[in-house]
C-alpha cells in the first residue's frame, strides 16, 4: 500500500485575484469551500484540475540552489504558450521552458502574481 499525493495547495493573500490567474491560465473550476448550504467560509477554495490522473513526485538534488523546495507541476499540451498566457496575467517565467533530456518534454518554472514557484511540464509530443 503506498501514500499518493492527491491533493496541492498554493498559499496567497489576494486570494481572488490568485483564483482568477489559475482559471484563466489553465481553466480550472473554482469552488469556496462553505457550509452545506453554500455560504462561503474558511480561507480555502477547492480546485477541480478536471482530470483523474495520477500524480507522480520524485527527490531531487539540484547541485545548486534552491536545495528545499515543494513544486508542483502543472501538466500543459504547450508549455511555451502556457508561459506566455501566465506572463499576460500577471505571472513571471523564472527558468524556461527547456527540453527535457532524451526527448522527455518540457519544462518551464514560474511564478503567480502572489510568487509563489510552480512548474509547467510539457509530455513528448
Amino acid at each position: 500500500m503506498g501514500a499518493p499525493v492527491v491533493r496541492f495547495e498554493i498559499g496567497c493573500k489576494d486570494k481572488p485575484k490568485v483564483t482568477a490567474f489559475y482559471e484563466e491560465a489553465f481553466g480550472w473550476a473554482m469552488t469556496p469551500s462553505g457550509t452545506p448550504s453554500g455560504t462561503p467560509s474558511g480561507p480555502a477554495t477547492e480546485v477541480d484540475t478536471g482530470f483523474e490522473k495520477g500524480v507522480h513526485g520524485a527527490i531531487t538534488a539540484l547541485g545548486h540552489e534552491p536545495h528545499q523546495y515543494v513544486m508542483v507541476y502543472i501538466e500543459v499540451a504547450d508549455a511555451d504558450k502556457a508561459c506566455e498566457t501566465i506572463a499576460a496575467l500577471g505571472g513571471s517565467i523564472r527558468i524556461g521552458p527547456i527540453d527535457i533530456p532524451d526527448g522527455k518534454g518540457r519544462f518551464a518554472w514560474f511564478s503567480d502574481p502572489e510568487g509563489n514557484m510552480l512548474g509547467l511540464i510539457q509530455p513528448p509530443r
